[in-house]
């Protein structure tokens, strides 16, 4: 950037005088990049003059000779603009860039957007940049023309009498001390059929509005979400003295919010209950048989003695029932026939018998729910559709039982032992197997619902075919991989080859390291434990040498440091926080799951009113995620890291945390952790031990279904290379879609043994892997779905959908989708390619579980961090646990980072007392808590030792 050209050093010499060839050849530096004119008391970055002085052969300290002249400056500078073509910015070029940003203002609400935007356009034209409080006030202007022209856009179609049913939504409703906006904009609570019918009200209270059809869909989303979002969060006295159009617009644009959220908000309750029904059932059924298990034992071995007494008489050529009343008499033993018919279960021994209770709840919801909502089906779920038809004609007429002709293809085996009777078809099962059919559906995508943002069209998800057609014919879709299926069959299948027939002769020849793999299976040698016992006497020795710190003080010189806490601005304004203290007392009420009123008890000088005006206009999720990859950033910066790793490999792992209180009607059941209901925090640390990614999961779907969203959707500056996850985080589609998106994946498979491997040919060409191998992968599928698979994988680069929406869609797909089965088989290529490495290659398996033991670590602090009402989750919202999430997450970071900085300073300390093994600080774990007091009164004061470039002794 500062390297001059011959051309330009034959210029430089044209002028006399070393401080006029440094003067103006500095000039001609910034004129190239960035691009604008240095202010005549403006000094040049040292760094700059420095090595334009060394190129020149003059000194640095000639430049205060030339800036003391201002008219050799700008006469320099006239000289200079002919020279490289450059044209002053004027009134003209303003009028210019307004126009051209108006559309890219119309899209985003980021200042920094509309900035580059501008920047990368005068750079194009070859017009200087004007100062920057100049451009400033261009993109604060344009982003007012857009904010304008978004009100006129949602109100110009409204009518006087829709314009009064708006302003009627911020009057406090008869019945309840609140406003009717808020009523519309409550959580659905604790699942149930009383919570969808409320819901449903409120979404049919929208809808009664009347509001034109279409309105806001010219409109950006990312405009309409920021406009909705700055609504709901203010008072409902302040949208009062709105000005009228911008108050109706504020109310549109919160409303067509409100009402998808409602629509998924009704189907995610309806998944949710069936999904309960079939839980009660089956705790029903094993509940019974477990209290039933003693008369069943009695009736057993009476049988039992019964069928020898039988046996005995036939072979004896007795009397059958004298040997019968000779064990029993027989009145009892007719009245124990009757009790066993009473204890005898369904014949196929099925818990979905008892789902039958629980259809009185389904019919309080279920009419009112199938006829709010437009479904709309895949050819393949046509039948489904037809039968949810003939439940609405049944609701209409009021028919108790089903129509002979009622549509049944959808219905499947284990149903139709229940639905199909011998009088005809059981109304009851008919309508639960329609309505868990249909939850099925929806998860899947097969079924979609207009107004829904989670249940749309599956194909609505992806990038249109067109852009994707034009992308791909232009070699643009971003994807690391051959997107044509021959070549990258060839080249995958070709590795694959090569991969088996390695492993099978290191297998024939018993030269697997650490491997015993023949016909009776696999075998491998458990790790040993890889920290040496002196790397635990170091760590001890460290740190016993670390400083004693409160949570807050710890948290105020990590902000001096890093000012992360600049990133948390003004939902509206963009403005930063006006008291810093106060948004800390805010991060760690999260990151403590003490609560707002809580924490603003224990913190002096703070009051309630005060932190929720806070967490309302500055704390977001992309607040969050902006604060946490400074943190990141800079501790990846730090020399003292690169011991642990070069930030390019990372894990992930869930941490379950109990639901309790109003939480528990927000958490979710899963057989791995009891069957009490919790919340997953699912985590994305680096080799450096840096949690760069957090989310909430509230729903029984796998870990798999989220890896891909930490190493896509993280703001930091690390470049994830290879990540590792337990089993749980592994499936076939994920190994698939890691590979076309750049990631070595490398799960550690707690039942390899039991996983087929896939070959490109017969097994028998690989004799020695018999015992591993499940079959042959589908070339001819492949071909037949890639290109559906590099669309799917593009949009999901290019950010049209999230990866763990699409992998929740797809896993939910039934066995026959194409799509998911092609996927599926791409996958199967790259779990067999992995696993052969991982019988070959003892480091890589090392290395594995060395990152999961890291996200292990982290999981132990972040519980310690997480203590107040007993580690539970007892928020009911999504949106609260989010903030949970992020904030512990965040907290956990700068203790990381913390530690990272002062066991840099540790450590040489203890170098100055003794020599240390250099091969064992790599054992030492920047995330140690015993130093750190996290309890007791949070008062921040800042320490007038710490002052900005020191440090704790």
């Amino acid at each position: 950037m500062a390297t001059l050209s011959t051309e330009d050093f034959a210029f430089v010499r044209q002028h006399r005088g070393g401080h006029n060839r440094l003067g103006i050849a500095v000039l001609m530096v910034y004129l190239r990049y960035p691009g604008r004119v240095l202010g005549p008391a403006e000094k040049p970055h040292a760094p700059i003059i420095g090595i334009v002085a060394a190129q020149l052969g003059v000194t640095p300290a000639v430049w205060d000779v030339y800036a003391a002249r201002d008219e050799t400056r700008r006469e320099h500078l006239q000289e200079l603009l002919a020279r490289l073509g450059l044209v002053q910015f004027s009134r003209q070029h303003y009028r210019a860039l307004v126009e051209l940003l108006l559309p890219v203002a119309m899209q985003t609400t980021q200042g920094i957007v509309l900035a580059q935007t501008a920047v990368d356009e005068l750079r194009r034209r070859h017009v200087l940049l004007p100062p920057v409080p100049a451009l400033e006030k261009l993109c604060a202007a344009v982003t007012t023309r857009a904010q304008r022209e978004v009100h006129r856009l949602l109100t110009t179609p409204l009518t006087d009498e829709q314009r009064s049913a708006l302003d009627q939504l911020l009057l406090p409703l008869t019945d309840r001390p609140v406003s009717k906006l808020a009523w519309l904009r409550q959580s659905p609570g604790e699942p149930s059929a009383k919570a969808v019918l409320a819901h449903i009200e409120r979404l049919q209270a929208i809808r009664s509005l009347g509001l034109p059809e279409g309105i806001g869909r010219t409109i950006h989303q990312n405009r309409l979400l920021r406009l909705a979002r700055e609504g709901g969060q203010t008072a409902v006295y302040q949208l009062e003295e709105y000005e009228i159009d911008r108050r109706h617009a504020t109310l549109v644009a919160i409303l067509l919010d409100t009402a998808a959220t409602l629509t998924d908000e009704i189907l995610n309750l309806h998944d949710r209950l069936i999904g309960s029904f079939f839980t009660k059932a089956k705790h029903k059924y094993e509940k019974r048989f477990a209290a039933d298990g003693k008369a069943v034992n009695d009736k057993v071995r009476l049988y039992a003695k019964v069928g020898a007494a039988l046996i005995a008489a036939k072979e004896a050529g007795n009397d059958p029932f004298k040997a019968i009343e000779a064990i029993v008499p027989w009145d009892m033993f007719t009245a124990s026939v009757r009790e066993a018919e009473q204890l005898a279960r369904d014949a196929e021994f099925d818990s979905m018998a008892l789902l039958v209770d629980h259809f009185t709840q389904l019919r309080r919801y279920s009419p009112t729910f199938l006829d709010t909502f437009d479904f709309r089906a895949a050819s393949a779920r046509q039948d489904l559709m037809n039968a949810i038809e003939a439940l609405r004609e049944m609701n209409r007429t009021d028919a108790r039982k089903v129509p002979a002709d009622a549509p049944t293809a959808f219905v499947k085996p284990r149903w139709g032992r229940f639905v199909f009777k011998e009088g005809g078809i059981d109304r009851r099962f008919y309508e639960l197997a329609a309505m868990s059919e249909l939850k099925n559906a929806l998860r899947s995508g097969d079924v979609s619902v207009i107004g829904s943002r989670q249940f749309k069209d599956f194909d609505e998800y992806l990038m249109s075919r067109a852009m994707f057609d034009d992308q791909h014919h232009g070699n643009r879709l971003g994807l690391v991989v051959e997107t044509s299926a021959g070549a990258y069959l060839d080249e995958r299948l070709a590795s694959l080859r090569e991969a088996l027939d390695e492993t099978s002769r290191l297998a024939g020849a018993g030269e697997l390291p650490d491997v015993e793999l023949n016909d009776k299976g696999l075998k491998i040698t458990p790790l040993d434990d890889a920290t040496p016992a002196a790397a635990d006497i170091l760590t001890q020795q460290v740190y016993d040498l670390m400083p004693r710190v409160k949570i807050t003080d710890l948290l105020l010189e990590v902000d001096q440091w890093t000012d992360f806490t600049r990133h948390f601005t003004h939902l509206k304004s963009d403005s930063e926080p006006p008291d810093r203290t106060l948004l800390l007392t805010a991060l760690l009420a999260d990151a403590f799951n003490l609560g707002l009123e809580k924490m603003a008890d224990a913190c002096p000088g703070t009051s309630m009113a005060k932190l929720s005006w806070l967490v309302a206009w500055y704390i977001r999720d992309e607040t969050y995620q902006k604060g946490l990859a400074e943190l990141v950033n800079y501790q990846h910066g730090l020399p003292f890291a690169a011991y642990w790793g070069e930030g390019t490999t990372s894990s992930s792992d869930g941490q379950r945390f109990r639901a309790g209180g109003h939480g528990q009607a927000a958490g979710y059941r899963n057989a791995k952790y009891g069957n009490e209901p919790g919340v997953l925090f699912y985590t994305h640390i680096s080799d450096q031990y840096a949690p760069f990614h957090t989310k909430v999961i509230n729903s029984p779907v796998r870990d798999a279904t989220h890896v891909l969203d930490g190493l896509l959707y993280h703001e930091s500056e690390l470049r994830i290379e290879e990540h590792y996850t337990d089993t749980s985080g592994f499936t076939d589609h994920v190994f698939a879609l890691c590979h076309f998106l750049g990631f070595e994946f490398a799960p550690r498979i707690a039942d390899l043994a039991d996983k087929n491997l896939y070959v490109p040919g017969k097994a028998s060409d690989w004799s020695a892997l018999s015992s591993l191998i499940g079959g042959s992968i589908n070339r001819k599928l492949i071909e037949r779905e890639f290109d559906d698979v590099v669309r799917l994988a593009a949009s999901i680069q290019q950010g049209t959908v999230t990866a763990s929406l699409i992998l929740r869609k797809l896993s939910a797909y039934p066995r026959q989708n194409s799509l998911a089965v092609g996927l599926r088989e791409l996958g199967r290529i790259e779990r067999t390619l992995f696993t052969l490495k991982w019988l070959q290659d003892p480091t890589l398996r090392r290395r594995v579980s060395a990152g999961l033991n890291k996200g292990e670590a982290r999981n132990s602090l972040a519980r310690a961090v997480f203590f107040y009402r007993l580690g539970e989750i007892r928020d009911r919202s999504y949106e609260n646990q989010r903030y949970r999430a992020s904030g512990l997450n965040l907290v956990v970071a700068a203790i990381t980072l913390w530690n990272t900085v002062y066991l840099e300073r540790a450590t040489a300390a203890s170098r100055q007392q003794r020599e240390i093994d250099e091969s064992l600080i790599p054992h030492i774990a920047p995330l140690g808590w015993n130093h750190i007091n996290l309890t007791g009164d949070y008062v921040w004061h800042a320490n007038k030792r710490v002052v900005k470039g020191r440090f704790r002794p």
